[in-house]
């Protein structure tokens, strides 16, 4: 595996809260949030896709600057709460105590929600101080997406301590003006520091789960690893077909390298760009087949094809039958016989 000069995060699109019902709310234009993130409208329908760390850091800051507040990141996670993050939220929510449920915020956030972040629990003179950081190098959105943390984990926090608990006090790492209204917005007091954080009562961390549900046993996409190149541009390429096939000039401006770079990157991980791809049109082309109701034609434009004939020869090329033919397999539940999936370049 080759490694990247700096961490590169991953999140799922469902991290950022309802911010698209936020931004309408204000009087603001979701498409020109969502322009200048460079992100397609259509990922929220998707909140399981997952998304450059950085790109969500960004889309939360511009939205910050459609609506003119300052603590909307908090505010949108304190509002869909902590049982919003999917498979994440399911397995804080079957934890015992509010120790164990901060355990495994801190041991699940990277496999199950969010890469290239760090969570820790410290304990000093009676002070739980539980401390959120990211090693991603994006230089913007980093503090509102501190504040955004800060909000799912004091929803945490409500949820063992009950819905009027509030923490000690809060750290944020970033200008002394913007204590004052996360102050009001979490109702304790808001200090600056090095990191987000939240501090109480260590005799909190022993409250049991009022509400315990079972580990959920769904299956999700992994998180990509911050360091594995290959898996994070197979998320990348989903991401693109939200709204068209994806370039190699769109992924690299993603990742923030050079072309060749990207290119050279991905020939000694023994793949290429073509071939990552075709394997992504495929699996795409294999989902609408199986779960939607869209004709041959449709899903060809969908995947950028032309026209059916074009989608016809590729569906041949990778199951070996015609798409009204690999259709019928799939919807038989026999999807993975026949498949073959594109080798390295």
């Amino acid at each position: 595996m080759t490694s990247a000069a700096a961490p590169v995060g991953y999140t799922r699109a469902r991290s950022m809260g309802n911010v698209v019902e936020a931004v309408r709310r204000a009087g603001g234009s979701v498409a020109r949030v969502f322009r200048r993130a460079e992100l397609p409208m259509r990922l929220v329908d998707h909140p399981d896709q997952v998304i450059l760390l950085r790109d969500q850091l960004a889309l939360v800051e511009y939205a910050v600057a459609e609506t003119g507040d300052e603590v909307l990141a908090p505010r949108l996670s304190l509002q869909a709460g902590f049982r919003s993050l999917g498979p994440f939220a399911d397995h804080v929510a079957a934890a015992p105590t509010l120790e164990a449920a901060i355990h495994r915020c801190n041991q699940g956030i990277g496999p199950l929600l969010q890469t290239a972040t760090h969570m820790d629990l410290r304990i000093r003179a009676g002070v739980a101080t539980w401390r959120y950081r990211i090693s991603d190098t994006a230089p913007v959105g980093r503090h509102h997406n501190e504040m955004l943390a800060l909000g799912y984990m004091a929803d945490i926090l409500r949820h063992f301590a009950g819905h009027g608990a509030v923490p000690l006090r809060a750290v944020i790492n970033g200008r002394a003006e913007h204590r004052w209204p996360l102050q009001a917005l979490l109702g304790c007091d808001v200090l600056v520091g090095d990191c987000a954080a939240l501090q109480f009562d260590v005799q909190r961390l022993a409250l049991p789960n009022p509400a315990m549900q079972p580990s959920a046993t769904g299956q999700t996409v992994p998180m990509p690893d911050a360091c594995d190149l290959l898996a994070g541009v197979a998320q990348l390429m989903r991401l693109a077909l939200l709204e068209e096939r994806p370039t190699i000039t769109w992924m690299a401006r993603r990742l923030g390298l050079p072309q060749r770079t990207l290119q050279r990157r991905l020939r000694d991980e023994g793949s290429s760009f073509e071939a990552l791809r075709e394997h992504a049109l495929m699996g795409k082309a294999a989902e609408l087949l199986e779960s939607s109701g869209l004709s041959i034609s449709d899903i060809a434009l969908e995947l950028g094809y032309s026209g059916p004939a074009q989608f016809t020869r590729a569906a041949n090329r990778w199951s070996g039958l015609p798409p009204r033919a690999w259709r019928h397999k799939l919807q038989g539940r026999l999807a993975g016989a026949g498949c073959k999936e594109p080798g390295p370049a």
